[in-house]
């Protein structure tokens, strides 16, 4: 029996999401992509808001469906989008992603070395058109950016590209977080294209405001919120804890693809289609089974860093426009090796600090092109009546430290 394809799925965020052919629904179907379902779209963002436990899955279909609708509103506008280039745009989106790793951005590179999770999308898009024998050629080409098409690349990637569409409202919608809920659709119908280069018509000025200072927003109450740092600080030192111990000879409980990399040092010369089997393998669920019996590891490190985890007893975290006094932090070592009977080396696992950074609109990327009733194009910090636009261009950098609350 030959099977339907041609599939609905309900989105809390979107509605009703269509799978627009059969070659899409099989790369859905794959295990590659399925894996996706088990890994969490915030990583450790769920220690602050409960709600926040959606998927890369749910995300990667939302922006199919925003890339759907962006399609059917430039060629309504009369602009030449062949169904090969459709077809490349849903898979270059859908699979934009597909290289995260467990927790997502908690963990890029504690898992493999100096590989960003692009470059492992852009091996499993390649590996995937292997198996598809050369029909994901052109989604490649536009996610790579060496498509002669320029505005379709910026439509999987760029300042208002439909992944960052779907991820605000998406996010802002399972953490509660309202002041990140845009409207993608408004200013999907105001896209247009000039001069092969992605605009807003000016009409649409009000709704690509309201995104970026989403987008600010966002990044400090929910992706830098103190609590998910500090939380992702110490997934990280849990995995170099475990490395260290595991190289060491010491002999820790957790699955055969988790232990691999672990083991090894894979960088990105490395990555064979053995190692990429591999790494599609992981999911949060190795993670946090391998804390699970870690915690009763005699290791009083890796125990303790897993248990905080596990039972969110996580550190003191304080913020500050200004880098740490240095012997404010040193006072902070000292008492930890101390109090836990550790090295001053160990205590590094305990007490930490750095800086996080936002910069809402970087105008020295790609810009947000506006295009005036006159036919002009302006960048929109000049385009805008609102004087915060030019504000949010400049970056915003936080010092933090960290350390444990029973001192």
């Amino acid at each position: 029996m030959k099977r339907n394809k041609l599939k609905i799925i309900n989105d809390p965020v979107h509605g009703f999401i269509h799978i627009p052919n059969s070659l899409i629904f099989d790369l859905i179907e794959h295990p590659y992509f399925q894996r996706l379902r088990r890994i969490t779209q915030m990583g450790l963002s769920y220690l602050v808001y409960p709600g926040a436990r959606h998927t890369r899955f749910q995300h990667a279909l939302g922006c199919m469906h925003l890339m759907q609708k962006a399609v059917e509103s430039l060629r309504y506008k009369g602009v030449a989008i062949s169904d090969k280039e459709a077809e490349a745009l849903y898979i270059a989106i859908l699979l934009h992603d597909i290289g995260h790793g467990p927790f997502s951005h908690a963990m890029e590179h504690s898992i493999v070395e100096n590989i960003a999770h692009e470059e492992i999308s852009l091996l499993f898009m390649q590996e995937l058109n292997r198996e598809f024998k050369g029909k994901l050629d052109i989604a490649i080409a536009i996610f790579q950016g060496s498509y002669p098409r320029t505005f379709l690349h910026q439509l999987i990637s760029s300042q208002l590209d439909m992944d960052r569409s779907d991820y605000l409202k998406r996010d802002s919608f399972y953490t509660g977080v309202a002041e990140g809920n845009i409207n993608p659709e408004r200013i999907i119908s105001m896209l247009n294209v000039r001069n092969d280069e992605l605009v807003v018509e000016e009409k649409g000025i009000y709704s690509v405001e309201k995104f970026l200072v989403a987008r600010r927003l966002m990044y400090w109450q929910v992706y830098l919120h103190k609590t998910s740092v500090a939380g992702e600080q110490l997934l990280i030192r849990v995995l170099k804890r475990a490395k260290e111990l595991v190289q060491s000879g010491e002999s820790l409980p957790m699955s055969n693809a988790l232990l691999f990399f672990i083991q090894n040092k894979i960088n990105k010369q490395q990555f064979s289609k053995d190692i990429l089997n591999k790494f599609a393998l992981l999911d949060d669920t190795d993670i946090i089974s391998a804390m699970k019996e870690w915690q009763f590891h005699p290791d009083f490190i890796i125990s303790k860093l897993s248990k905080m985890l596990l039972n969110r007893d996580l550190p003191k975290v304080k913020l500050q426009n200004t880098p740490f006094d240095i012997e404010k932090t040193l006072l902070l070592y000292e008492k930890v090796t101390s109090v836990y009977e550790i090295t001053p080396k160990e205590a590094e696992y305990f007490v930490f600090s750095d800086k996080i950074a936002n910069t809402a609109y970087n105008a020295q990327q790609q810009n947000i092109q506006i295009l005036t009733k006159k036919g002009k194009i302006i960048d929109v910090v000049k385009a805008s009546d609102q004087l915060n636009l030019e504000a949010l261009s400049k970056p915003v950098v936080k010092h933090y430290l960290c350390y444990p609350k029973d001192l």
